[in-house]
């Protein structure tokens, strides 16, 4: 609808970005802008490099699509930065077709700068690549250096950049299934509009909500960050003072990737909801192997969406702490320090 295609390009427009009409495809939701995307220019066994740990329903839009994922590996104890030419190019070769990248990341919440982004746009233009953006947590950056990040704002890669857009993330409006396809490669927007003439169109009313959604006040945005900051704050502090914890601030989105001191994040996922309790509570998160192309990679990883009341996470953290200390004590039997059994005295024998 014309009401919701012009809002959007208004947004864009504030952020420094001018679109045409014919630029700016409505979807679905953003899951639906990602599989007609890939649908659109992948073939069988054509490649696209996603840095890992990534949304994991990104397997299902390639694979849909024909397609094989490349991962592109990062680590924790790295903050799972990934924004090295060498290490991104040493993955392309004659069959890849596309870059996919999340920024900020989900489940990550990395932030790329703008040098990190202008390196990565340089690569899918040297390589002739489409590099596809999905940019739906643009709004949710906690560091004011970073700005309201695009990578629309590169106008040599126009044929070659897809951004990912949706009104679910960043107006807290997950059931409203509206999304958009933006690029100005005229070709893919083509090949796109056979796929959306082949199902039916977006829900009137869904789609003039979310036009009102994008016309939001900059105050709007500005007091959920602050918010989400709080929460953010609130779980990285928490998850510091966790013996064994490894984990990274994250710099966007409403997620972090923590490494646990446990062997098996999903074994103990089921054992805090089968087996613990504190007062009668629990917790929850998604485990992390499941965020990896990469076999075995992930498996003490966890993901924390930290969606809830800055209370509730205060609580939530206090029990995941205490659901690790005794899951090390009673499945994986390990025993703390200042609990181990200790000589009463010392014979001259028992020194080497």
């Amino acid at each position: 609808m014309p009401v919701l295609i012009n809002a959007i390009r208004g947004y864009y427009r504030d952020l420094g970005v001018e679109l045409e009409e014919s630029d700016v495809l409505i979807t679905t939701g953003g899951s639906e802008a990602l599989l007609l995307t890939c649908l659109s220019i992948l073939d069988p066994y054509t490649e696209v490099i996603i840095p890992e740990p990534y949304y994991p329903n990104y397997t299902t839009f390639v694979h849909a699509a024909g397609g094989v994922i490349r991962a592109l590996p990062t680590n924790p104890w790295e903050g799972y930065r990934y924004a090295e030419r060498e290490r991104i190019e040493s993955l392309i070769t004659k069959n890849t077709r596309a870059i996919l990248i999340t920024n900020p990341g989900n489940p990550t919440g990395v932030v790329l700068d703008q040098q990190e982004m202008r390196m990565i746009a340089d690569i899918a233009k040297a390589h002739n690549l489409f590099l596809i953006c999905d940019e739906v947590y643009r709004e949710f950056c906690y560091d004011d250096r970073f700005g309201v990040p695009t990578m629309a704002h590169f106008r040599d890669i126009d044929d070659n950049l897809v951004i990912i857009d949706s009104v679910s993330k960043r107006f807290s409006a997950c059931g409203a299934r509206v999304g958009c396809v933006v690029t100005r490669n005229r070709e893919l927007q083509q090949a796109l509009l056979k796929f959306c003439q082949s199902r039916l169109a977006v829900a009137t009313i869904d789609q003039v909500g979310a036009a009102a959604l994008y016309s939001a006040d900059q105050a709007f945005y500005r007091k959920c960050k602050a918010e989400y900051r709080l929460r953010r704050d609130t779980v990285i502090r928490k998850l510091r003072k966790i013996p064994g914890v490894v984990v990274e601030e994250p710099m966007g989105a409403f997620y972090v990737m923590a490494s646990l001191p446990v062997d098996d994040a999903d074994k103990f996922q089921y054992w805090l909801l089968e087996k613990f309790s504190d007062r009668g509570d629990t917790v929850m998160f998604a485990p992390g192997a499941p965020f990896y192309e990469t076999p075995g990679k992930g498996t003490n990883e966890v993901r924390i969406a930290y969606v809830l009341k800055q209370q509730d996470l205060e609580r939530a953290m206090d029990v995941l702490a205490k659901g690790i200390a005794a899951y090390q004590r009673t499945v994986m039997k390990v025993v703390p320090p200042v609990e181990r059994e200790l000589p009463m005295r010392m014979d001259p024998s028992d020194i080497y």
